[in-house]
């Protein structure tokens, strides 16, 4: 089965973390784009990783191939040619409560030689993180939340369009995207 997998979050939520969760659990997870490491290739440009981003995920759909993407959900051009060739696509949505603790998270990386992103772009991406994620839903066959405040905790799924709680821990953040 031809697999669209999206690891997604504003910035500093930890999605290169997840990714290294997936891969320790031995997970199939196709090709995999990350934009920050395609960035660091080309000296830092973002606009040359997203069009790399987008080449290679386009050459995966091309042949067929799995794929999984770490993304901040700011397109789904990609998405949508998936859904069309019949790709499963699953999402792991990873949160947090603040701003301020992807921008403190962010730092920190920064601090051990990882790259940065400036406070205003995570602030703006925090803004309308959950009208990117609900953009992006419609084309996903399920959803899976994570609260990463303290280690990747599943708080909640869609499934079959179907929103649910998962366990009695409830990250404020899920609530306000639940109950806006």
């Amino acid at each position: 089965m031809k697999q669209y997998i999206l690891i997604a979050g504003v910035s500093g939520t930890g999605k290169s973390s997840f990714r290294g969760v997936l891969e320790g659990q031995g997970l199939p997870l196709g090709h995999i784009v990350d934009p920050d490491v395609i960035a660091k290739q080309n000296n830092g440009s973002e606009i040359a990783a997203g069009k790399q981003a987008l080449r290679e995920i386009d050459g995966c759909l091309d042949r067929g191939e799995s794929v999984t993407q770490e993304t901040t959900l700011s397109g789904h051009r990609t998405l949508k040619r998936a859904k069309a060739e019949d790709y499963k696509v699953t999402m792991n949505y990873i949160g947090l409560n603040t701003k301020y603790e992807s921008i403190y998270r962010i730092a920190n990386r920064v601090r051990k030689g990882g790259h940065d992103i400036d406070p205003d772009d995570v602030q703006k991406r925090f803004k309308k993180r959950f009208s990117d994620l609900d953009a992006v839903i419609p084309y996903c066959d399920n959803v899976v939340f994570y609260d990463n405040e303290n280690g990747f905790v599943k708080v909640a799924e869609i499934t079959d369009g179907e929103f649910r709680y998962i366990g009695s821990y409830r990250p404020d953040w899920i609530v306000e995207y639940r109950e806006r």
